[in-house]
């Protein structure tokens, strides 16, 4: 892999402004379009390895902002089941509420991003609504004051992930996409398994310490969004498209996510959302099941990430080359083999990191790959909104998963409700394969082109 950091010298030194027509082209873009295209087969192949400085920058935005989230996660099923005295089915509401709430504003996010070409201040501000949200958690005590804190920190991250993709993807070329995603959620997990592991010795350390986690948390998010005002240069994806194919831009249209590869895209990201159901359920069965110490909790966010750490950027080239619908499938079979491990009356270390590993596994899979796909399957003037909109059905449908699974847990006990999760993804994932058979045909077609057009020594070393 290759990072190059090039492209953030270049940004303010190539950018030029035609002073009759006021058009911004970015030279870097066009440069960047030519050596995908018309350089020899070694050197283009080292060119599209390359992961730019803006998808770093963000990385390490998101690393940040993950600690503070992530800590925050890490102690809420305890704080409000122990703290609190709340109800599983009151955790199952609030988990569904942090998973699905973003919805509400993920489609405006990027419909914003998209209108005014400027992805980068749209992602700033709902880092900046996140960041103050963290204030109010060290003075919320009650379930109402806690659902609150959680909705506003939610619609910030809404309105943020959506935009800070399409700077992924605006930065990336299509030979490298996979991996430049995995490479960004490779810095995002380390900030999810640091923020756990500073929540244990926080907790380890001081037994009724949330409120030093709430303080650390606020602390890293406003870092976070220091970084990207002041580091991560602007991205005008509209713009530099213009100034590569030398045309006038083309403004945002929503007839552009009339797609029929976007819609299968939405479909199939509903039908796997309602049986995603969150993490902290199945930590809270580990728990039960292995009579770990509460302070010992947070420790299961730290070995899911420490997994999806090291499974993101291999699974992002795997996808690049072996197809980004086939591995994002892969990913949910993962899934299905957690639920399982999680349901069954197995105790013991063993299934227990078997079981993290494949969770990690799982989101390595999907979560940048999910981004990918909606990304290819949208034009560049609505590629931010492309990306909401496949965001936007995930949070709804993990919204439905969180609170529904809260209630059947409630229902019919913990193991049952995992067999019966389990049981309909197993009956899902043949359907979703079907349905982005597509997909796979289009990258079937594409690896024999690239096959045929490479180098007779090139096809020897194969």
């Amino acid at each position: 892999m290759y990072l190059s950091f090039s492209d953030r010298g270049k940004s303010a030194e190539s950018t030029e402004t035609d002073g009759d027509t006021g058009t911004t082209t970015d030279e870097s873009v066009a440069d960047a379009a030519t050596d995908a295209t018309s350089a020899p087969t070694g050197t283009g192949r080292k060119t599209a390895a390359r992961v730019s400085s803006v998808v770093v920058s963000l990385g390490i935005v998101s690393m940040f902002t993950d600690i503070s989230s992530e800590s925050v996660a890490a102690i809420l099923p305890l704080y409000i089941t122990g703290v609190l005295g709340l109800s599983t089915v009151a955790y199952g509401f609030i988990d569904g509420l942090y998973q699905g709430v973003s919805a509400i504003v993920r489609i405006a996010g990027g419909w914003a991003a998209d209108r005014g070409d400027q992805p980068k201040w749209i992602a700033f501000f709902g880092y900046g609504i996140s960041a103050i949200a963290r204030i109010g958690l060290l003075f919320a005590s009650g379930f109402a004051a806690i659902t609150a804190i959680i909705a506003i920190d939610r619609l910030g991250k809404g309105v943020r992930t959506a935009p800070r993709d399409a700077l992924i993807s605006a930065s990336s070329t299509p030979q490298n996409l996979g991996r430049s995603f995995g490479v960004h959620r490779m810095l995002d997990t380390v900030g999810a398994a640091i923020g756990p592991l500073l929540a244990f010795l926080i907790l380890f350390f001081i037994p009724d310490g949330y409120s030093t986690v709430f303080v650390v948390s606020l602390a890293c998010a406003i870092l976070g969004v220091a970084i990207l005002g002041i580091i991560v240069p602007n991205k005008r994806p509209r713009a530099d498209r213009a100034a590569v194919e030398h045309h006038p831009r083309r403004p945002f249209r929503w007839r552009q996510l009339n797609d029929p590869r976007l819609r299968r895209v939405l479909l199939v990201s509903a039908l796997l959302g309602v049986l995603t159901i969150g993490d902290g359920f199945i930590y809270l069965v580990l728990q039960s099941r292995s009579s770990f110490a509460a302070e010992w909790f947070p420790l299961f966010y730290v070995g899911t990430n420490v997994a999806f750490l090291a499974l993101a950027i291999p699974l992002g080239r795997l996808s690049d080359r072996f197809g980004r619908a086939r591995v994002f499938v892969i990913g949910h079979i993962a899934l299905l083999a957690a639920y399982v491990f999680a349901a069954v009356p197995l105790s013991g270390a063993v299934v227990t990191i078997l079981c993290l590993v494949l969770l990690g596994a799982f989101y390595a899979a999907t979560d940048g790959i999910l981004a990918a796909l909606a990304s290819e399957s949208t034009p560049a003037e609505s590629r931010a909104s492309g990306i909401a909109a496949a965001q936007t059905v995930v949070a709804l449908s993990r919204l439905v998963a969180s609170t529904g699974f809260g209630l059947l847990w409630f229902a019919v006990g913990r193991t049952n409700a995992m067999f019966i999760v389990a049981i309909a993804l197993a009956i899902v994932i043949p359907i979703v394969a079907y349905l982005l058979r597509g997909f796979f045909a289009a990258r079937s077609a594409s690896s024999g082109n690239a096959s045929e057009n490479a180098a007779p020594s090139e096809k020897m070393d194969a």
